[in-house]
C-alpha cells in the first residue's frame, strides 16, 4: 500500500526510512488497496502482513529479509488468532524476531499495527 492510496495520507510520515542496509516500515494498518479494515484479527493481520510484502517487493525485498517485527494488538484475546495467521504467513519459518505489545490503536476499528526493521544486504 501507498501513503496516497491510504486513509492515513494526512498523516506526515513516509511508508518506511532508510539506513545503510537497513528499512525500517512504518507501521502497518490493515487497510486495503480500497481503505476498507477486513473484519477480524486473522483477516487483519493478514492484510498488515501483505502489505508489509507489498512496501518490500517496491524495494526489492522479501519477507524473508525481515529481522525484527513489533506488534500491537489491541486485545491480548486476539493473541491466538493473529500468531496463527503470522505463522500462515511466513510458513515454516525461520521467523523474524518479534515482539507483541497490547495496546490502544489510533484508528478506530484497527485491532492490529506491524512495523518491521528489514536487512537488504548481502
Amino acid at each position: 500500500m501507498t501513503e496516497t492510496t491510504s486513509p492515513l495520507s494526512a498523516i506526515p510520515m513516509s511508508p518506511f526510512g532508510k539506513a545503510g542496509d537497513l528499512l525500517f516500515l512504518s507501521g502497518q494498518l490493515a487497510f486495503d488497496a480500497n481503505g476498507n479494515l477486513p473484519d477480524g484479527i486473522e483477516a487483519q493481520a493478514t492484510q498488515c502482513l501483505a502489505n508489509i510484502e507489498a512496501l518490500l517487493k517496491a524495494q526489492n525485498a522479501s519477507m524473508a529479509n525481515i529481522v525484527k517485527t513489533t506488534v500491537w494488538i489491541t486485545d491480548k484475546a486476539n493473541f491466538a488468532g493473529y500468531n496463527n495467521a503470522y505463522r500462515d504467513y511466513f510458513g515454516a519459518g525461520p521467523y523474524p524476531a518479534r515482539s507483541t505489545v497490547v495496546s490502544d490503536l489510533v484508528l478506530e476499528g484497527a485491532l492490529i499495527e506491524i512495523e518491521a526493521i528489514v536487512y537488504c544486504g548481502d
